[in-house]
């Protein structure tokens, strides 16, 4: 079976399916990893909590998409949360502990402290984790090689495959292919000349070839926004800091001081607040004349204590310091970025496309999220539906 990229979705099929016995061949376009899942600062979303439940996980996703999303695939997503977590403990990822218990937090749109985290980084330690575990698995890896067209043929899939961009192609037969390719936003970002958040590998050529084929696509146009893309200084002008500044205290205000949002709302309302206070006149001005609004970094310090943003979100804090910023004692201007694609190829519980034999996990895929996505559930979404369309591939190919 053929794996069509390398992110936290597709090496989690590719190890998936390894496991159930399937050879496989893992085709990327730069190098194994590389791609929008190790840039995931927030952390990923599982109830493992004491007060919490895989029931109140699956409500608070439904709600946040606005109950446009498949029950049946939010159910799973849910469901599959506390073992995900147990597979990454695993496979080596360290989730953070505070005096022996799992560190949780609330993030924007979840009614219970529900995200885990691997130090400031969680995407970048499960890349780091998966990846040793795609080596060990014996899976076969084609680096910098980009799928160039898919046909069916015969009992399965002909692939041809673009090595090294030199011109020269290869072809390879799959029984089941598993697309992980991403949403490919950062492509759609640059043709608009809108800022992104995405790795500049995550193009949507692959998810088009499959609509091509006649894949059935779902919320395909629902973008969403990651609230607070810096704006100030220029050097880090798009970079997104996480949730977890709200998560810790971090407020958002106008121009004028006044709040304006609910900082802990889903992603899509704090978003548009943000854009419809700047277009209300309301919005606050950088240097450069770019608009936007005052995330407060310096109350994180003042709720929590000194020294806790240097502690918690040392890789931020450290950032904007080499960009000339103290973060504790001034506040960032923000405006939102193009962060992820919602929607995408339509999958049943098994992962399977519309596409006979074609698998997709991650966020090439739709009816997972609905129309607005939970944060922490898209690393969650390439763990769980990763490792069911790699086993779901291997017993087609079977």
């Amino acid at each position: 079976m053929l794996v069509v990229g390398s992110g936290g979705a597709g090496m989690s099929a590719a190890v998936s399916a390894a496991g159930a016995g399937a050879r496989v061949l893992v085709t990327t376009k730069s190098a194994l990893g590389a791609g929008n899942t190790g840039r995931a600062q927030g952390g990923i979303q599982a109830a493992v909590g004491d007060d919490d439940s895989t029931e109140s996980h699956f409500e608070d996703t439904f709600a946040a998409g606005h109950r446009t999303a498949r029950p049946e695939l939010v159910r799973r997503l849910a469901d599959g949360g506390p073992e995900a977590i147990a597979w990454l403990s695993a496979l080596g990822v360290s989730f953070t502990r505070d005096e022996g218990r799992l560190r949780l937090l609330r993030c924007g749109g979840a009614s219970r402290k529900r995200l885990l985290q691997a130090g400031e980084r969680t995407g970048a330690e499960m890349v780091k984790a998966l990846r040793g575990a795609v080596r060990a698995s014996g899976a076969e890896v084609w680096e910098s090689t980009t799928l160039v067209d898919l046909a069916p043929e015969g009992d399965g899939w002909r692939a041809t495959l673009a090595p090294g961009g030199n011109g020269t192609r290869r072809t390879v037969h799959a029984r089941a292919v598993v697309l992980a390719a991403g949403g490919g936003l950062r492509g759609e970002a640059d043709a608009l000349g809108i800022g992104s958040t995405n790795h500049p590998d995550a193009t949507p050529e692959v998810l088009r070839l499959a609509l091509d084929l006649g894949a059935e696509g779902r919320e395909l146009d629902s973008w969403q926004r990651h609230p607070t893309g810096s704006v100030w200084p220029e050097s880090l002008a798009g970079y997104a800091l996480p949730e977890t500044t709200r998560a810790y205290g971090a407020t958002l205000h106008d121009a004028d001081g006044e709040r304006f949002v609910d900082e802990l709302a889903p992603r899509d309302v704090v978003a548009q607040a943000i854009i419809d206070t700047v277009q209300a006149g309301r919005g606050a001005e950088a240097p450069d004349g770019s608009a936007g609004v005052w995330l407060d970094t310096t109350a994180i310090d003042r709720e929590n204590g000194s020294g806790f943003t240097a502690e918690r979100l040392a890789y931020v804090h450290n950032r904007y310091l080499k960009a000339g910023m103290d973060i504790t004692t001034e506040r960032v201007l923000v405006y939102p970025v193009l962060h992820y694609r919602n929607g995408g190829l339509a999958i049943d519980e098994n992962a399977a496309t519309t596409l006979p034999g074609v698998f997709a996990a991650g966020e090439i895929s739709g009816g997972v999220h609905g129309a607005n996505r939970l944060m922490g559930n898209s690393l969650l979404d390439t763990v769980v539906y990763g490792r069911i369309a790699g086993a779901s591939a291997a017993e087609a190919a079977r």
